[in-house]
């Protein structure tokens, strides 16, 4: 339970009770999203205590409300991230994410409170809802929703298999949207950090080239690269000024820079080289339905989570994991936290 800012505490809360047309899932684990350790100190304005954070996760259902079809006890699921209404323009247009009444699990932000995951039980409407293949294992599974984040962004825009691609940030999500692009059939990715640890890694996982911007200059290594022209299209996975316009500087005339960081509220845009260059700049938020999508992808090997997940450990050593994170530890990645 977030009880202040910056202060977890393990308590013991009712069982929660589930609508009709919701479930009650016993959680088996939990990964701690960015977005949890940005917020919990109070920063964001969207963890304001008391609140169950927590909304990357997996279990089984123990309860079924009246109205639920489809699903049954004993059921291994996951789930989304968004809570969404089906009847808004956007959810009936398929943009669940854009839902006019979108929630969040583990979010609390002044319009709702919606108690989430970092506990052994938490209700969830069933249309969020997804089955786990036999054997999937539930750490994974709650990894699902940030693989999804990444594949809906590489969805944003067309690839070809003879696009160089970049991405910017090669922490979790970069890693992630790294493989996204591979499984789309991007033959030539190519990842930009400061951390030669995460860039080793992005080898490890697709990137067919790195380059660590502490070192060399990256619009001028890009340049090298393609003949001058720059990528067709960029990931920025940060969400700063600096890398904002290293992912804008980088590519070709009438290319896409795809914005998937958001660590800073506002940040400096380069517009002269967006407009003349006609480049197309595209937000992505969360994911609009590609979980059986990221399941496949996972379960076939073409997207691996096992060398993002840095610790699995009790629902107990939670608030102690959660400073390690906050501290930015060197090395630490996603933690699961099982109930």
């Amino acid at each position: 339970m977030l009880t202040a800012p910056k202060r977890l505490e393990i308590q013991d809360s009712p069982i929660p009770e589930h609508g009709e047309n919701e479930v009650l899932i016993r959680v088996k684990a939990c990964g701690i999203c960015g977005s949890d350790v940005h917020g919990f100190d109070g920063s964001s304005g969207r963890r304001i205590p008391p609140l169950i954070m927590g909304h990357e996760a997996a279990g089984i259902i123990e309860s079924c409300g009246s109205g639920v079809t489809g699903f049954a006890i004993g059921d291994r699921v996951t789930f989304d991230s968004t809570v969404y209404c089906g009847e808004c323009d956007y959810c009936k247009k398929g943009q669940v994410n854009l839902c006019d009444h979108r929630m969040v699990l583990g979010v609390s932000c002044g319009e709702y409170r919606r108690h989430g995951a970092f506990a052994e039980f938490v209700t969830a409407p069933a249309h969020i809802l997804y089955q786990l293949p036999t054997g999937f294992p539930f750490e994974h599974a709650a990894m699902i929703e940030a693989v999804s984040v990444a594949v809906h962004a590489v969805g944003r825009i067309t690839i070809a298999p003879s696009d160089t691609c970049l991405v910017v940030g090669a922490g979790m999500i970069g890693l992630l949207v790294v493989q996204a692009l591979r499984a789309a059939g991007c033959q030539k990715v190519i990842a930009v950090d400061i951390d030669e640890d995460r860039l080793e890694l992005a080898r490890r996982l697709g990137a067919t080239d790195t380059i660590n911007s502490k070192d060399k200059d990256v619009e001028e290594e890009i340049l090298a690269q393609t003949q001058g022209r720059g990528v067709a299209s960029s990931f920025e996975v940060v969400g700063a000024t600096p890398t904002v316009q290293t992912a804008i500087n980088t590519v070709r005339k009438g290319g896409s820079v795809v914005l998937v960081g958001n660590l800073a509220p506002e940040v400096d845009l380069p517009l002269q080289a967006v407009v003349t260059r006609e480049l197309s700049l595209l937000g992505t938020c969360a994911s609009a339905g590609e979980y059986p999508q990221c399941i496949e992808l996972m379960s076939n090997g073409s997207i691996q989570v096992d060398p993002l997940i840095s610790a699995t450990v009790s629902l107990e050593e939670g608030p102690s994991w959660f400073e390690r994170l906050y501290q930015r530890e060197p090395g630490l990645m996603k933690v699961i936290l099982q109930p």
